[in-house]
């Protein structure tokens, strides 16, 4: 029997329309939310990303700036540009769309957002107030993971979880979010001796890796949920993740698709946590 879809783009519809709802009420306040996104340069996949947030964000009342740099803007330059950001009271997100160009140093740049507007939550006291189960901006990606797996009614408490993939941007708050929520997790990476020795004992997989095929319908045990965050090509250009979709769906019990699953819910998130910083100033 094949695997459930879990359709990101329908869930994504459902939870915009309470942010949609709150966004007005701030409005109505006096406090339109406010999401300001940097882009950096001409690379085409950043804009395309950042269109759709700021798309995103007309659909649902939040206010929005899209301020282009060009790549050859200086590191000093665009620190200057985060600062008064921080300083604009309409402005209550800050996003600065990765990657940068090599000669911006990201950490710095991240490091330089306001922790009160660090929607993606990337910054540091972001991670760390993760780390600790403390209140902050979760990442948008594993937080609408997140929501997926509560969506579709996982059990996660005792259920063993394999994050696939250790970036600080997913792999790694992935694995906090759900020590969270008590299940238990492990994280594999590239040095991972026997990743399917691993993932057949898991009741949910998270493949965070951008690598295609790196799970596979043999290494999927039966009715697992398995969550595709991969962003990867075909041979024929077409979207795929990092799962074996055609594969991995006859053996999992729930599957995302790739387009369709986790991206929209990453911009979500991202909205989700626009309305928080509001709501909170």
């Amino acid at each position: 029997m094949a695997a459930r879809l879990i359709d990101g783009i329908a869930l994504s519809k459902l939870l915009r329309l309470n942010i949609a709802e709150r966004a007005a009420r701030l409005t109505v306040a006096g406090k339109q939310p406010g999401l300001a996104v940097i882009l950096v340069g001409e690379n085409q996949a950043s804009q395309v990303y950042v269109r759709n947030k700021v798309k995103a964000c007309e659909e649902n009342g939040i206010y929005s700036i899209l301020d282009r740099q060009p790549a050859s803007i200086s590191e000093s330059e665009l620190l200057e540009r985060i600062a008064a950001l921080n300083a604009d009271p309409r402005i209550h997100g800050i996003l600065v769309q990765l990657p940068l160009p090599t000669h911006i140093d990201s950490h710095k740049v991240i490091e330089a957002i306001a922790p009160a507007k660090d929607v993606d939550g990337f910054h540091m006291i972001s991670a760390g107030a993760l780390m600790t189960g403390n209140h902050g901006f979760k990442p948008c990606t594993p937080y609408g993971v997140m929501k997926m797996l509560v969506h579709i009614g996982t059990p996660l408490r005792g259920a063993h979880a394999v994050v696939i993939g250790r970036s600080n941007i997913v792999g790694k708050p992935m694995a906090m979010l759900l020590l969270q929520e008590s299940a238990t997790v492990t994280i594999c990476h590239s040095a991972t001796r026997d990743l399917g020795a691993l993932t057949r004992q898991a009741d949910i997989v998270v493949a965070a890796v951008g690598k295609r095929n790196v799970l596979t319908a043999d290494m999927v045990k039966p009715g697992a949920v398995v969550i595709d965050v991969g962003m990867n090509r075909n041979d024929e250009g077409k979207l795929c993740g990092d799962v074996d979709f055609e594969g991995v769906k006859e053996v999992a019990g729930w599957i995302t698709p790739v387009p369709g699953g986790v991206g929209p819910m990453t911009i979500t998130m991202l909205l989700m946590n626009t309305i928080k910083s509001a709501e909170g100033a």
